[in-house]
């Protein structure tokens, strides 16, 4: 994880939702600099907690802040949110964990159309695909779900046409420059690549998820 730049704090803009949150958010497409410079706010709001802020919910491209009004108002958050943005203190590290994946078959029926999208065989699009780790952009959608990025251009395929009604529990998908990771069944319109045995959710769990935003994934093929 890196820190914020100049140029982030540049992009930062606090806009309040309601009278007891503030949405932070850095660009309003998907970019590695505003998707990084928001993990970054996220993990020094964590290091240096502000009094009265109650919860911190990074997204792709923002940071959700949740507080107290009652012990501090926008302005004063603002302020501290501001504080952070630019300190230099050093990012915590990101903790790597190893992802194993069945590719291709019935565990990743669309693994050929997409390798082909990319002009390349399965065999190369599945070395590509695990050359380097991937970010976790952030969680959300459903229960432990998991966005990873970013791909290279080469590798930017769009989501499926059609939308399958339901994928299983670690389903690998692969859409828009990204791999996700489904921790429950759900509907999606993401290319389904492969599987895992990792699941990213547990409801008996404190926490019930094991990854975090900003965390890096290894993916290797069984």
């Amino acid at each position: 994880m890196i820190g914020t730049s100049a140029a982030d704090v540049q992009r930062a803009c606090i806009v309040p939702l309601g009278d007891a949150a503030a949405l932070v958010r850095f660009a309003d497409r998907l970019d590695d600099q505003a998707n990084r410079a928001a993990l970054a706010l996220a993990d020094a709001l964590e290091r240096s907690p502000i009094t009265g802020v109650l919860e911190i919910a990074p997204s792709l491209v923002s940071v959700l802040v949740r507080y107290d009004s009652d012990v501090i108002d926008l302005v004063r958050l603002s302020g501290e949110i501001g504080l952070r943005l630019s300190s230099e203190a050093a990012p915590s590290a990101a903790k790597i964990h190893d992802i194993a994946v069945r590719f291709g078959g019935e565990d990743g029926p669309d693994l050929l159309e997409v390798a082909a999208q990319s002009g390349l065989t399965p065999s190369e699009f599945i070395a590509q695909h695990n050359a380097q780790p991937l970010r976790v952009l952030t969680t959300g959608f459903a229960p432990g779900f998991v966005y990873c990025g970013f791909h290279s251009q080469e590798m930017t395929v769009p989501r499926r046409s059609s939308v399958r009604a339901r994928v299983p529990v670690g389903s690998v998908l692969f859409a828009a420059g990204q791999t996700a990771i489904t921790a429950t069944e759900v509907p999606t319109g993401w290319h389904v690549i492969g599987r895992t045995e990792f699941c990213n959710f547990n409801a008996f769990a404190n926490p019930p998820t094991v990854l975090s935003a900003g965390d890096n994934l290894v993916f290797s093929a069984l």
